[in-house]
Parts: C-alpha cells; structure tokens; sequence
C-alpha cells in the first residue's frame, strides 16, 4: 500500500480521513487486525453464518486495511487511504476465495437493510466472474448491483484480472451503472492467486458496448493486513485497486456529504488524470485523489 499511500498524499488531503463513512466490503470477511480494531462497526457472515468477524482467507482484511486501516501496527508505514471511516465487512466467498452469487446477492441486501443503522455510503466488491453463461447484463449479479446503486449506495467494483483481450471485464463490473476498476500499472509482472501475470486488467467494452473501465488505479504489490495478527502481506490485482477508489471517496464524501452517487461518479470522471493508455483499459484515467479533493 505505500506505492499508492504516495499517490494518495503526495497532495494535500486537507485532513480528511474518510470520518463517519461507512464502507461495506462484500469479500472473504475481516480479521481483526489490530490496524482494523474499533473500526468495524458491523460484520455480516452470508457463508456459515457465524457472528464474530474472521477471515479464513485473507483477501477481505487485505482489502478492508487498504481502505482504512490506521498503521498502528507499522507507525503509519501501511496506513489505509481513508483511517478513519468504518467497515461493514460482508462475508460472501469462502476460504479459497470462491463463492456463489446466491452469497453475494444476499449481502447485498443486507447491507441494504443496514445502510441507514451504520451511514454505509459505498460498497466495495473486489469480486467477479468471468463465466460466459448467466454473467450478462441481465445477471442475477448485475441486477443485485444495479438495485443496491439504484437506492442511492455507491458501489465499486474490481475490473477483474481476465485481460489483456477486449471484452474481459468481470461481473458485476459491467454493469452501466456502477464504477468499475481497474490496474494502472498491470504492466508490471505480479503473482495473481499464484500466478505470474502481467497485462491482467479487464478491458472493455462490455457486451453491450459499454466503455469500461471507468478508472484505473494502482494495484500491484500493494501491502496491507494480514490475517495474521500484527502482520501484513502484499497482493496484485484490480482487487487492490478496486479499494484504493472506495477509500478515495470516502475521503470525498466526508468532504461533500451531500453529495449522491451520480454526482460522485461525474466528479470521478471529471477529475482522474489521462495516463495515455487506450480508453478501454484506463476510461477516464488515473485516480488522482489530490486532484478530486483539491
């Protein structure tokens, strides 16, 4: 995550940290890093439906520490984009990181019910799935999507990691209505899941013909938390990026309160930076946090 923290804060934040946003992470779940204590607000387990939060993979603590995870274990070395907003991890994949979409519609509603209760303003989902069959725009997943964006939730999505080809944007990242992520720098060679890979992030268009991604942000080698306690670890992939964006807006929205979702998505992309990649891998370019706050 330092990659990105110079990015982040190479400009002036004017102090914001993300306070009193809620994000939900609909992921593996959430250890309790000591980075992440007092600072989940509510956890949600639609896999084996336990109540205390963990995370037997480790891919959602990754996540959640980039967003907001306080440094307090490394002296602010690996601290998380927005420090002081709170989490609302959703557990919807298992311990290999696979799931059912079944799980993550049911996440999605209840972060729909909850959204009030705990302030959740953006939902992020470092999830997708590249299946040719029931994965279209009129998805189960999408529909999900499109519903929760539709009650006013800002949802951000993972590109998915199925490029360089044209056409390889993830569900739900295809959706017309949310904002999808993906890699600025995937022309770095990186282990993916155990895989070397590079050229990784999802192109557009979609199916439909619709511009995707929205943006780009970094995401390889990002360090964040493990599920180890007192650990961290470092991952690739648009997953990585993914919370770099939802992290940035709640520093947004702590800004700009009253700002909706459509009027932070139009921010978004009046206020990335062109890193002259085609359009179908950068859309509207890099985020540029100091040029979206500032």
């Amino acid at each position: 995550m330092n990659q990105a923290r110079i990015w982040v804060h190479g400009e002036d934040t004017g102090g914001l940290t993300g306070q009193g946003i809620g994000v939900a992470v609909l992921d593996t779940g959430c250890f309790l890093h000591e980075d992440l204590e007092h600072r989940i607000s509510i956890f949600s387990d639609m896999v084996q439906h336990h109540t205390e939060a963990y995370d037997d993979n480790g891919h959602g603590t990754h996540v959640c520490g980039i967003i907001g995870g306080n440094g307090s274990c490394c002296g602010g070395r690996y601290c998380g984009i927005a420090p002081g907003c709170h989490l609302i991890p959703v557990k919807v994949l298992d311990q290999r990181g696979n799931g059912y979409a079944s799980d993550v519609l049911a996440g999605l509603r209840w972060v729909r019910s909850q959204r009030a209760q705990h302030n959740i303003r953006i939902i992020n989902i470092s999830v997708g799935s590249f299946s040719r069959r029931n994965m279209g725009e009129n998805s189960a997943l999408v529909r999900g999507v499109n519903e929760a964006w539709d009650d006013g939730l800002i949802v951000v999505v993972a590109a998915g990691n199925m490029g360089p080809r044209t056409g390889t944007i993830t569900t739900p990242g295809i959706s017309r209505k949310v904002i999808t992520v993906g890699c600025s720098d995937d022309h770095k060679e990186v282990n993916v899941s155990g895989n070397r890979m590079v050229d990784y992030s999802g192109r557009g268009p979609t199916g439909s013909c619709i511009c995707k991604p929205d943006l780009v942000a970094p995401g390889a080698s990002i360090t964040s938390c493990s599920n180890v306690s007192g650990e961290y670890t470092s991952k690739s992939g648009t997953s990585m990026a993914t919370p770099l964006v939802s992290g940035a807006l709640a520093l947004l929205l702590e800004k700009y309160p009253e700002m909706n979702n459509r009027d932070v998505k139009l921010w978004l992309r009046e206020h990335c930076t062109d890193v002259g990649l085609p359009r179908n891998q950068q859309g509207w370019g890099m985020l540029d946090v100091g040029k979206m706050l500032n």
